[in-house]
C-alpha cells in the first residue's frame, strides 16, 4: 500500500490549452490514452465503504488499483492505494487489497459499472525543493448511453512539501483560471448513474472518536468546503435556485466551524478567512432573498420585477465567483485548514472539545431565548444564529458519542433544532422579506405588502417559542 497526496484542478478546456502553451510546462511531455473500467457490487458496496476498484489499460499494459478515500477530498486528496498488474479485465482478489475482507467472499458480484476514457498529458515539474508529477487529463465518463466530460489538472506530490502543490496551483491559475477539484473519477462515473443533480445537501460528518480537536476541525472545514464547491458547479451549469441555497449552507455550516473551533486556530488568517466567507454568504444570500420572494409572488409587475432582479444578482453572483478573490480564496483556505500547522494545538480528544463546545452553546442558545415572545426582530435574528449554530455543532459532533441511547437522543435533539430553526426561518423571512424590497426599491409597488404580510406572525412566534421550550427539554445526548 503506497499513499498518495495530489490537488485536483477543475480547468476548461480553453484553460488547459493556455496552461500547456505556457512557459510553465516547457519540458519533456509525455502522452498517453488511457481506458479505465471500474468495478462495484450491485449494491455498490465498495463506494459505499469509501473505495474504488478499477483497472487501467494503457497499450498493452493493465494495473488494477484499488483506491481508498482518505480525507474529505476537497480538492486535496490524500487517499491509500493498492495496486498490482493483472493480465485482463477480469478483478484480482487476494489478500493484496482489502476488497475481499469487505466484500465476505461476495466478490463474485462485483461487476463493470462505468468506464473512463481520457487523453493524458503529463510534466514532471520542480517548485522549490518539491518535485511535482503534473497532469492534464482531458476526456469522459461514460455509462451505457449516458456520458460527462472531463477536463482537469491533477498535481501529484513525488518529493518535498504539500504546500508546493498549492505554490503551482497559483502559477497556474497566473496563466489561466483554475478552480479546485472536489470529484474523483470514480465519483463522476457514480453520480453518472444518478438522476442529473440539482443540488448538494451536506454530507454526513463521520468523526472517529480517536480524532483530536484539530483533526476534527480539518475534516468538517473540508467537508463543508466540498458542499460549497458541488453547488457551485452546478450554479456554473444553470441558475439553480436550490444549488445557490445550499452553496449557502455550506459557507454556514463553514463559518460556524470557524467559530466554533476558533480557540484552537491562533493564526492571523483566522479573521481574513472568516470576512471573506463573511462576504461570501452575504453575496449568496442577496440572491436566496429574492428567490424566497419569487416563490410567493403572483403574476404581474412585482413579480416582473422581481425576476429581473433574480437574473442580475445570479449575474453578479457568477461573476464573483469567478473573481480571483473567491477562486483564490478556495484555494488559500484549503492549504491553510489542510496543514499540520493549523491545528498545531490539536493534543485535546475531538469528543472532549465538542462536548464543551455543545455545552457552551447550548448555554447561549438557553439564555438567549428567555423571554422569546418578547424579543425584537433584530435579537430573534441574533438567536436564530445563535440556533443554527447549534444545530450544526450537533450534526457536526454526534458521530463522536457512541452508544444506541446516545446516538438517539443526539438524532432527537437534531430534529428539535430543526423544528425551531423552521420557525425562525419564516420569522426571519418576514423581516428579510421588508428589507429586500427597500433594497431594490420596490416597497412602494402596491403588491408588496400581500407579500410581507404579517398575518401568521404571531401562531410563528407561538411555534418557535414552543420549539424553544422542547429544545430546553430535550435529553443531552453529550452529557
Amino acid at each position: 500500500m503506497v499513499t498518495e497526496i495530489e490537488l485536483k484542478l477543475e480547468v476548461t478546456t480553453e484553460a488547459a490549452a493556455f496552461l500547456e502553451a505556457s512557459p510553465l510546462l516547457e519540458g519533456t511531455m509525455a502522452k498517453t490514452k488511457l481506458h479505465a473500467q471500474y468495478f462495484d457490487t450491485p449494491g455498490h458496496d465498495l463506494a459505499n465503504n469509501g473505495l474504488a476498484l478499477r483497472i487501467r489499460r494503457s497499450g498493452k499494459k493493465s494495473i488494477q488499483t484499488v483506491k481508498g478515500e482518505g480525507g474529505p477530498a476537497a480538492g486535496l486528496f490524500d487517499r491509500s492505494e493498492w495496486e498490482l498488474p493483472v493480465s485482463d479485465s477480469i478483478p484480482v482478489m487476494d489478500e493484496r487489497t482489502p476488497v475481499p475482507a469487505l466484500l465476505a467472499g461476495s466478490s463474485a458480484a462485483l461487476a463493470p459499472i462505468f468506464d473512463v476514457k481520457v487523453e493524458r498529458r503529463t510534466w514532471i515539474v520542480t517548485e522549490g525543493d518539491s518535485s511535482i508529477e503534473l497532469v492534464i487529463d482531458r476526456g469522459a465518463v461514460q455509462s451505457g448511453t449516458r456520458t460527462a466530460p472531463i477536463c482537469e489538472v491533477e498535481l501529484e506530490l513525488k518529493a518535498g512539501s504539500a504546500d508546493a502543490l498549492f505554490v503551482m496551483a497559483r502559477k497556474l491559475d497566473a496563466v489561466a483560471p483554475v478552480r479546485l477539484g472536489v470529484l474523483s473519477k470514480s465519483e463522476r462515473g457514480h453520480l453518472l448513474l444518478r438522476h442529473a443533480p440539482t443540488s448538494f445537501k451536506a454530507e454526513p460528518v463521520l468523526l472517529h472518536p480517536g480524532l483530536s480537536a484539530g483533526e476534527a476541525f480539518q475534516h468538517i472545514a473540508l467537508l463543508c468546503l466540498r458542499q460549497f464547491r458541488l453547488n457551485e458547479m452546478l450554479l456554473g451549469e444553470s441558475r439553480n435556485g436550490e444549488a445557490l441555497h445550499q452553496a449557502r449552507v455550506a459557507i454556514r455550516r463553514l463559518r460556524s466551524a470557524l467559530s466554533i473551533f476558533k480557540a484552537l486556530l491562533p493564526d492571523a488568517r483566522l479573521a481574513h478567512f472568516r470576512g471573506e466567507f463573511k462576504y461570501l454568504a452575504g453575496l449568496l444570500g442577496d440572491a436566496r432573498d429574492i428567490d424566497v420572494m419569487l416563490a410567493k409572488a403572483p403574476p404581474g409587475g412585482l413579480r416582473d420585477r422581481l425576476e429581473a432582479a433574480r437574473v442580475e444578482a445570479y449575474t453578479h453572483v457568477e461573476t464573483a465567483l469567478a473573481s480571483d478573490r473567491i477562486r483564490w480564496l478556495i484555494l488559500d483556505f484549503v492549504q491553510w485548514a489542510g496543514s499540520s500547522a493549523t491545528a498545531q494545538e490539536a493534543g485535546e480528544p475531538a469528543a472532549a472539545f465538542a462536548a464543551a463546545a455543545l455545552r457552551r452553546i447550548r448555554k447561549k442558545v438557553k439564555g438567549h431565548g428567555a423571554g422569546f415572545k418578547r424579543l425584537s426582530d433584530e435579537d430573534r435574528h441574533d438567536f436564530r444564529k445563535l440556533a443554527k449554530k447549534m444545530r450544526y455543532a450537533a450534526e457536526f459532533f454526534g458521530s463522536l458519542f457512541l452508544g444506541k441511547h446516545r446516538q438517539r437522543d443526539q438524532r432527537r435533539f437534531v430534529r428539535k433544532l430543526e423544528k425551531l430553526q423552521d420557525s425562525l426561518g419564516l420569522l426571519n423571512d418576514l423581516v428579510a422579506g421588508e428589507a429586500m424590497l427597500d433594497r431594490l426599491g420596490f416597497a412602494s409597488d402596491p403588491d408588496a405588502a400581500a407579500l410581507t404580510g404579517h398575518r401568521n406572525k404571531a401562531k410563528l412566534l407561538v411555534a418557535a417559542a414552543a420549539g424553544y421550550e422542547n429544545l430546553l427539554a430535550a435529553p443531552k445526548f453529550w452529557a
